[in-house]
């Protein structure tokens, strides 16, 4: 009798569980960002065909030109890809007219369409092929740094996170490598302020637009700085570097995903009258990945879901947008106390230290280290507008 009952219990339950498994399942299908890898997928073939490519045409109608192309995965075996003249964004010679390609994997390579030749691209480079058949020339991968990865922070800077503790943080959270999860408030509060964020965003190949790798450095919980894989696309008004729903960034200076990112921000905050009435807008300049994107630019009002103005400090919102975005080394120079040269520009050595990543040390060492030898002989790297102290001191020059 009880094995009877219990039969016709799971004969009645089992029903009930698959189709709250499948409504489970459909709800994740329907959230449409699929997954968010925050370490290389073992699973994906899309994965190693993703990144920047750059090269000189040894033939044809555009002999001598150096072309560059950004490509990522989209949904299925698709990709999309941005090309430009002159050099990737932010290198010099960039020209920023976009030619937007579009492509398909089979096997290891993807074979990209929509320009005036072929692009076959396989992990380590692309071919450039006429119509003709004829090989036009072939552009190598390159592996940049930002010129202010490893940043140290300056005399007198406050360090809001060194990943020992979340002290610092109202609602943070680290993860057992000693990384800051999104979503987190700093408690300190400032006025003028210049800051520095080193950030790394989810691989999410299936998502697109708001939905991949979305956070964002909310200052004084009011003025948005976007963060956004925006990576191979074309300058996007909401992207990487973007003041949320206000202004576009002036390069879209994104780099692959899971790679170390640089965010660099100098605020000035608002000035109010004693009845309460503002007399100056706040204004920022930022520098993504060591580039300026943002030159003091006016704030005439909060940006998207920011807080009210009003004069009075609130913190700095570290937004959790429900992507697992992870951040380090943040540090702040609170103007009203100190001063200091900003953005703190690191040498090959720190930035080759800094670029390592725990799943493969060694070969992003390697990379981190190819790519500060380039940007010394070639100006590979991307390279923020140099200091007076620097124009003074060594003019022209890469050090």
């Amino acid at each position: 009798m009880i094995r009877f009952s219990m039969l016709r219990l799971i004969r009645t339950a089992l029903p009930i569980l698959l189709l709250a498994g499948a409504s489970m399942a459909a709800a994740q299908e329907n959230n449409g960002k699929g997954p968010a890898y925050t370490e290389p997928p073992q699973d994906d073939a899309n994965y190693h065909l993703m990144g920047e490519f750059a090269g000189r045409l040894k033939q044809g109608e555009n002999k001598g030109q150096t072309l560059a192309i950004q490509i990522r995965p989209i949904k299925g075996d698709q990709f999309q890809a941005i090309a430009f003249f002159g050099g990737l964004p932010g290198q010099d010679g960039h020209e920023t007219q976009e030619m937007r390609l579009i492509g398909l994997r089979s096997g290891d390579n993807v074979v990209l369409s929509g320009g005036p030749w072929g692009i076959f691209v396989d992990p380590k480079g692309c071919n450039i092929v006429a119509s003709s058949g004829k090989l036009l020339g072939r552009l190598k991968r390159v592996n940049r740094v930002s010129r202010t990865l490893g940043a140290q922070p300056p005399k007198d800077a406050v360090v809001i996170f060194d990943g020992q503790s979340v002290d610092n943080f109202v609602g943070g959270e680290m993860t057992e490598n000693g990384l800051l999860k999104e979503g987190a408030l700093i408690s300190p509060m400032f006025q003028d302020f210049d800051m520095h964020v080193e950030f790394r965003l989810p691989y999410m190949p299936l998502a697109d637009g708001q939905q991949r790798g979305n956070s964002g450095l909310y200052l004084q919980s009011r003025y948005e700085c976007q963060v956004l894989d925006s990576f191979g696309t074309e300058k996007m008004f909401n992207g990487l570097g973007a003041l949320y729903r206000m202004k576009a960034p002036d390069l879209n200076m994104a780099f692959p995903p899971l790679v170390w990112q640089t965010y660099d921000l100098s605020f000035t905050a608002p000035r109010w009258a004693s009845d309460g009435k503002k007399i100056r807008d706040a204004h920022i300049t930022s520098w993504v990945n060591g580039v300026k994107v943002q030159d003091n630019v006016a704030l005439p009002s909060k940006t998207g879901a920011g807080k009210a103005e009003e004069p009075l400090l609130l913190p700095i919102n570290i937004q959790d947008h429900g992507d697992p975005v992870r951040f380090r080394n943040i540090w702040i120079v609170d103007r009203g106390i100190s001063q200091a040269e900003f953005p703190v520009i690191t040498s090959p050595k720190e930035r080759k230290e800094a670029a390592a990543l725990e799943w493969n040390e060694t070969s992003n060492e390697e990379a981190a280290e190819d790519d500060s030898e380039q940007a010394e002989k070639s100006d590979v790297d991307a390279k923020p507008e140099a200091t007076q102290e620097e124009k003074s001191s060594d003019a022209g020059s890469d050090q």
